[in-house]
């Protein structure tokens, strides 16, 4: 297992270079459900943390309020892929005004302005929300560890 800092800098420079992860919540009843979502990460040195502009659906309320966990996976062509188990929680009301900034000023590839959703016309709009998500475990395979056997896998859990 490696450290934080080593990981967490890998785990950003390959989820921020893919862009889109599959996200994986759990329901009441256990039952997993999978969406495709694009976070964008923050790393400060110390602490990582996820960010996720979404719709708040009754459906995955209920799978947040019975468990408040995500596991996102990033795969690409190459066999790249990298994953984080996070715990989530809604951000409050007061903080979508900063999400939609951290998305609208974000770097290229993971920036975008928010207002090409559909029903996001801008960070008061009814359905603009968002997650806010604390890495508990991180991966980073680099595909030529699958490949060519060459290369490291990189864990940490905390």
């Amino acid at each position: 297992m490696t450290t934080l800092d080593v990981t967490a800098p890998a785990f950003v420079a390959m989820a921020h270079r893919i862009v889109w992860c599959t996200a994986a919540t759990a329901g009441p009843d256990g039952a997993p459900r999978t969406r495709v979502l694009h976070p964008i990460w923050e790393w400060d040195g110390d602490r990582l943390r996820g960010w996720i502009a979404t719709v708040r659906t009754p459906l995955k309320a209920a799978h947040l309020d019975a468990n408040p966990s995500v596991s996102l996976t990033y795969w690409d062509p190459t066999q790249d892929t990298c994953t984080a188990d996070c715990g989530a929680t809604w951000i409050d009301d007061d903080e979508k005004a900063a999400l939609w900034a951290r998305f609208a000023e974000g770097p290229e590839p993971v920036g975008y302005d928010p207002s090409i959703v559909p029903g996001w016309d801008d960070a008061d709009s009814p359905a603009f929300d968002g997650l806010v998500l604390e890495p508990r475990r991180l991966r980073v395979m680099p595909g030529t560890v699958l490949l060519q056997g060459t290369g490291e896998v990189l864990t940490w859990s905390a």
